[in-house]
């Protein structure tokens, strides 16, 4: 079989393998490919961020947006979508590729439902593995979800990986779709020092106070919330949501984008004054849970979609005691960290090394972690 080794596909027990992670995120604002160097194997593992592409979803897009919102859809809408979604990735891994060849893909596909144990991470994984001549690993999150976890976070691993020289506390904010955070607080191995949780709705629903009232697609440097005042009613309205939701301290998805709120302020204030208001509580919400829940860290690292937004990191930053920092000074872009995290996690997977966390995802159905990743392989 093309690309196993030690009966594995993809594994080893050294050397130096190029692998490729793909990532769309809920705000579907596009794919991330990202081409990561590893050296070693399993928790031993050093990555190397090499480079990084990103391309819009264009029209296939638009219809993962609307399965993603609940909308009925004919299942040939459907399989055509996930069939060109597919086909994006191929063109986009060829992209990032050029005449290099990688050894593994690993494509995390579109979120379109998660309500745990209920997830569906759309993805057609063949026309890559045939495309490329390579395995391909994906559905990362279906065994945790069947032991009994949420199944997110998934990136905590990865991110340890990454970040294996930062010494500890530190944190990583990912501030996407959805915004949640990895806090390394101890040194030693991830499973006593690692911390992660999803916080709160964060891009989700800045951009939809963008699709729907400013009629762009997202709120360009943040400069409408910059322009805006804090509405207070909306923003004791919006923080009792996001408590709640930070409370929960369980995986958010599907019914946990805010879009009520969005709803029943657009016609009682400002849509500037809805982005900073937005951007006021959501920075407060990530501040004290950095301080509260994990060990107040040293360093915090922001990546995601969501630094590009000057408001929402000046908020970040006015309420974190930590020095603030982008991803990007340890060497990893902010914009492919989930890209690059789905690489390291591929390897991991090709290594037979569980990749979730059961003091994380809440796992209960076994006492050690599962070995997660379905394959397709090219011949």
């Amino acid at each position: 079989m093309s690309g196993m080794r030690n009966g594995w596909p993809g594994g080893r027990e050294g050397g130096t393998r190029r692998v490729v992670g793909c990532m769309t995120g809920t705000s579907l604002d596009g794919i991330d490919a990202a081409l990561v160097e590893v050296e070693g194997a399993g928790l031993e593992m050093r990555a190397r961020f090499v480079r990084g592409v990103a391309r819009p979803l264009g029209e296939v897009g638009s219809v993962l947006r609307r399965l993603a919102s609940g909308d009925a859809m004919a299942a040939a809408e459907i399989a055509a979508a996930s069939h060109g979604f597919s086909m994006l990735h191929l063109a986009t891994i060829r992209e990032l590729l050029g005449n290099e060849r990688c050894e593994l893909v690993c494509v995390h596909g579109q979120t379109v439902m998660h309500a745990p144990p209920v997830s569906w991470q759309l993805m057609q994984a063949a026309p890559i593995a045939f495309g490329l001549g390579v395995p391909v690993v994906h559905d990362l999150r279906q065994m945790d979800l069947a032991a009994g976890g949420q199944g997110a976070p998934i990136t905590p691993l990865a991110d340890w990986i990454m970040l294996r020289d930062v010494a500890a506390p530190w944190a990583v904010v990912n501030l996407g779709g959805f915004c949640n955070v990895t806090a390394c607080t101890l040194a030693g191995p991830p499973d006593v020092g690692v911390m992660a949780a999803d916080l709160c709705a964060c891009n989700q629903i800045l951009d939809d106070v963008a699709r729907r009232l400013l009629r762009v697609p997202f709120d360009d440097c943040g400069a409408a919330a910059t322009s805006g005042e804090v509405h207070e009613e909306a923003m004791i309205d919006l923080d009792g949501i996001i408590a709640a939701q930070s409370g929960a301290r369980r995986s958010l998805g599907t019914g946990d984008e805010c879009a009520e709120w969005v709803s029943r302020w657009r016609l009682r204030a400002e849509a500037r004054d809805l982005a900073r208001t937005a951007c006021e509580v959501i920075g407060a919400t990530i501040g004290e849970s950095l301080r509260d829940r994990f060990g107040n860290p040293e360093r915090i690292y922001l990546a995601g979609g969501g630094v590009q937004n000057a408001a929402l990191v000046r908020a970040i930053r006015a309420s974190s005691v930590g020095e603030v920092t982008m991803l990007d000074e340890s060497g990893t872009p902010g914009a492919y960290r989930e890209a690059a995290c789905f690489a390291v996690l591929g390897a991991l997977c090709a290594d037979r090394v569980p990749i979730t966390l059961a003091r994380v995802t809440g796992m209960t159905g076994v006492g050690a972690s599962p070995i997660s990743g379905a394959w397709v392989m090219p011949g």
